[in-house]
């Protein structure tokens, strides 16, 4: 009898240390979702990358960070710095980055995502403190990358990939913005009465062309006029004077004297008496 009390009490404890390995192994089971990883740590060192899906560690001697690999999203808070002509603005951007390193994430630099927003910050203010403000204006898109290679460079050590930068807002102070305001409606004007002047130009050079043909040809001329009373009448006026050239005036003065003038008789023949022989 006391042999099967034995037997009965070895075998539940073996049940139950079974049961408390398979319970143990069990508990080491993780499971990483696919855009996570894991950085696994034995008794404080680093060993190796979990996931994605499931993937199994020692319970009580490792230990893991899950971080998450997609692209973020951070704003960089408005800054107010001084360009290279001494004018003070005020900017702010946009920052994607990537993990592409989960395990120097961790180990290299104690919380990245500060890291990251504090190297885009001081890399914007020192390079919008070496351009003008007209480049800032204008060549975005060339500052925007020379800041993402810069802040690239300096997060590379941490596993951390910067996709781009982008200024987001430039706040210029009110009394540049009247100054610039100034400065392109005078352009514009500028503009403006240069294309006026080489319509003039263009014009009169036309018309000197114009005028050397009607000066050959008289008859033109005469058509022309005819064609500008047609254009002053079909405007609906009332009263319309036309200019009778000056040979027409001449040839009407001619003839009207010449009709006043009296007609000349012929001489009359006397008739001729012929004597008989």
């Amino acid at each position: 009898m006391n042999d099967i009390l034995d037997f009965l009490r070895s075998t539940n404890i073996a049940v139950i240390v079974v049961g408390i390995l398979v319970l143990l192994i069990l508990s080491g089971f993780r499971i990483a979702q696919e855009y996570q990883r894991a950085v696994i740590f034995t008794l404080g060192r680093y060993t190796r990358i979990g996931g994605p899906g499931i993937f199994w560690m020692m319970p009580f001697f490792q230990a893991s960070r899950i971080l998450d690999i997609r692209t973020v999203t951070v704003s960089i808070e408005p800054q107010e710095t001084i360009t290279r002509d001494s004018v003070t603005i005020k900017v702010n951007a946009v920052l994607w980055y990537r993990i592409t390193k989960p395990n120097m994430a961790i180990v290299e630099v104690a919380d990245y995502m500060r890291a990251v927003n504090q190297a885009a910050l001081t890399t914007l203010r020192n390079i919008i403190g070496q351009h003008n403000l007209d480049e800032i204006l204008q060549d975005r898109d060339r500052i925007n990358e020379a800041i993402r290679t810069i802040v690239d460079r300096m997060t590379e050590p941490w596993g951390v990939q910067i996709e781009a930068v982008e200024m987001k807002d430039v706040e210029i102070p009110v009394s540049m913005q009247r100054a610039m305001a100034q400065e392109a409606e005078a352009v514009r004007e500028k503009r403006a009465r240069i294309i006026k002047a080489e319509a003039e130009q263009e014009a009169s050079e036309k018309l000197a062309m114009a005028a050397l043909e009607i000066a050959r040809n008289p008859v033109a001329l005469e058509l022309r006029r005819m064609q500008m009373v047609a254009e002053i009448g079909a405007e609906h006026n009332t009263t319309t004077i036309v200019m009778i050239p000056a040979e027409f005036l001449q040839l009407a003065r001619s003839l009207s004297e010449s009709l006043a003038k009296p007609a000349v008789q012929p001489p009359s023949v006397p008739p001729q008496i012929t004597r008989p022989n």
